[in-house]
């Protein structure tokens, strides 16, 4: 009976103290896209992921019955830093779902404003000027945004009901809002302001940069496969204790700490993912990461060390040094990577795999309808027979009192041929180790994937060749050598291709400025770009975020500059944060399941060069 009049109690006075409208609440995945685009059209950074905030505590007065209630405690700030723009996962703090959505585009519009003010101001200073500057730019924002201050003044607590103190600062805030710039010192007072909706708050202090424990994919370690969390969180960073015994002695019970608490004690590492790690780390205001030297039984601890020079891989030549683009400065760092082609060691000549034989012959009978066939040319010098249209033309310029100027008047039948060069670069990370059913592991479908490739191409007879790549830090990026434009489509190429396997980092913005000195190299017309991966771009060193994606987009907006046509091929299910960013909207696929690469990346060749 306790229990059941406690229940009631706590769901009585929740429903009491609910500030919030959950029938008129905007979740930010419901317009993620939307709001990405539109902070782009805002002429906001272009290069800053739309992300969901942390929420935080926010120390300011609350309600009496949010105080009973135990309500209200955090707020989900919006903010923004080097490489994300964090908005609220989810909005529901005004009656009607048109003001939520419209408070979503107001922080979306204020964020792209905030490139422009003094960034040397008091927070509550950039936030007037960040207003000023939206509303100026955007004067049909005004009508939504004095309905929005209407409702988030209602919603708030009036000054009259506060102390003095906290009465003259609401005062003020008020006045800044209704009249933005107009409030140049912000008073003091004993507790912090009330959570203010329309404003920016100022980005959390990142903790000091530390080698973290990652895989090759640039994920950290971790077992299993795990829930998409893209949120961002609070956390530092601390010093592991040296302490080699977990037990509290003497032990009392009521010496026990809440979960929010870092004790630094070893404790013993289990096996068992934690069912409720991701609540428990909602519920903490700051996370505290350190580095121990142990793993969990059930990972497996991968030594990327380069091998040795007997058992790896053949170099070819000195390496190429090759720049990288440095976003933070602007600049372009000349001979900061260093390319190393690579050939196969132990690649022997082989045939199709027997599995793969069915799926070629089905491919190299579709493909034949591309082989160039004879064709007439016309206007030449010479040929088997008179170009009739050539002829009447000439004819006629004499016959108008023209001299008729020299030109061809012969037909020539001549095989046609397609002036296209196309270079397939595969991603060798050793993510591809990882597997995607409980068939086979991603980098054996890349390799079914380049076979059937490669011997649709083969019929067609376009020029094309095949390239693998991963690094090891920037001095050393490793380009595999599968097939050059100058090779022919033989039993040693299928055996460099039965040869791959996975390697170590994605460094791939080098890769793509090799793979275009490569294709610049072909007289074509049309020169064909494809990038094969199933992960963005990470290294060892700082080629990690929005540092990685940037080098990667100047690779490719290089590209382009010299007529090449990149095109990705994914598998990566994160690919709609970045590779809009990085290709645009329409240079880019993502295969849903990976098992359907091979297919759908011959019927991808097809539409691109039909």
């Amino acid at each position: 009976m306790e229990e059941h009049v406690g229940a009631l109690w706590h769901r009585f006075i929740t429903c009491a103290a609910q500030c919030h409208y959950p029938d008129a609440a905007v979740a930010l995945a419901d317009i993620e896209k939307t709001a990405g685009l539109l902070f782009r059209a805002f002429s906001g950074d272009p290069g800053l992921r739309v992300v969901p905030t942390a929420a935080a505590r926010h120390g300011a007065r609350r309600r009496w019955l949010a105080r009973v209630a135990g309500l209200g405690e955090k707020i989900e700030p919006t903010c923004r830093d080097a490489e994300t723009l964090q908005l609220p996962a989810k909005l529901a703090l005004l009656p009607r779902r048109e003001l939520n959505y419209d408070l979503y585009l107001w922080l979306i519009a204020l964020a792209a404003a905030h490139d422009a003010v003094d960034p040397d101001t008091p927070w509550w200073r950039q936030n007037q000027q960040g207003t000023l500057i939206a509303l100026d730019r955007y004067p049909g924002l005004q009508p939504r945004y004095r309905r929005l201050v209407a409702a988030v003044l209602e919603s708030r607590i009036p000054p009259e009901r506060l102390p003095h103190d906290e009465a003259v600062q609401e005062i003020a805030l008020r006045q800044a809002l209704h009249e933005p710039g107009s409030v140049l010192d912000l008073p003091a007072a004993r507790r912090p302001p009330q959570p203010m909706p329309l404003w920016l708050y100022p980005a959390p202090t990142p903790a000091a940069a530390r080698s973290q424990p990652r895989d090759a994919d640039g994920s950290t370690a971790g077992g299993g496969a795990t829930e998409r969390d893209r949120q961002r969180r609070h956390a530092e960073y601390v010093d592991p204790s040296e302490r080699k015994n977990s037990f509290l002695l003497p032990f009392r019970a009521e010496s026990l700490l809440s979960w929010a608490e870092f004790v630094r004690v070893n404790r013993p590492t289990d096996d068992d993912p934690e069912p409720n790690a991701a609540r428990t780390a909602d519920d903490m205001d700051v996370l505290s990461v350190t580095r121990d030297d142990s793993s969990t039984a059930s990972r497996v601890r991968f030594d990327l060390d380069l091998p040795a020079a007997s058992e790896d891989d053949l170099p070819l030549g000195p390496g190429i040094k090759l720049p990288e683009w440095d976003y933070r400065k602007r600049l372009l760092v000349p001979n900061y990577c260093c390319v190393q082609e690579m050939l196969a060691r132990c690649a022997q000549p082989c045939e199709l795999p027997p599995s793969l034989r069915r799926d070629a012959q089905r491919l190299r009978r579709q493909f034949e309808i591309l082989r160039p066939g004879r064709g007439w040319r016309r206007a030449q010098p010479d040929g088997e027979e008179l170009d009739l249209d050539a002829c009447v033309r000439h004819a006629a310029d004499c016959a108008s009192g023209g001299q008729g100027h020299e030109r061809g008047l012969y037909r020539q039948l001549a095989r046609q041929e397609r002036n296209l060069a196309c270079l397939l670069l595969a991603d060798l990370s050793l993510s591809t180790d990882a597997w995607v059913n409980n068939k086979g592991r991603v980098i054996e479908v890349i390799r079914d994937s380049l076979f059937l490739f490669a011997e649709a191409l083969a019929v067609t007879g376009d020029r094309f060749a095949l390239y693998g790549f991963s690094s090891r830090k920037r001095q050393h990026v490793r380009v595999h050598r599968i097939k050059t434009f100058a090779e022919r489509y033989t039993a040693p190429i299928r055996g460099r291709i039965n040869a791959i396997k996975p390697g170590y980092y994605t460094r791939m913005g080098a890769a793509v400025r090799h793979a275009t000195g490569l294709l610049e190299q072909q007289p074509a017309a049309r020169r064909l770009l494809l990038l094969l991966t199933d992960g963005k771009p990470n290294d060892l060193d700082q080629y990690e975020g929005r540092y990685g994606i940037e080098d990667t987009r100047m690779a490719l907006l290089e590209a382009r500059r010299e007529g090449l046509h990149p095109f990705c091929v994914t598998i990566d299910q994160e690919a709609d944060d970045y590779l809009p960013y990085l290709f645009g909207k329409d240079s880019f696929i993502l295969i849903r399941h990976p098992e359907d690469l091979p297919r759908q990346l011959i019927r991808l060749y097809t539409r691109l060069t039909g």
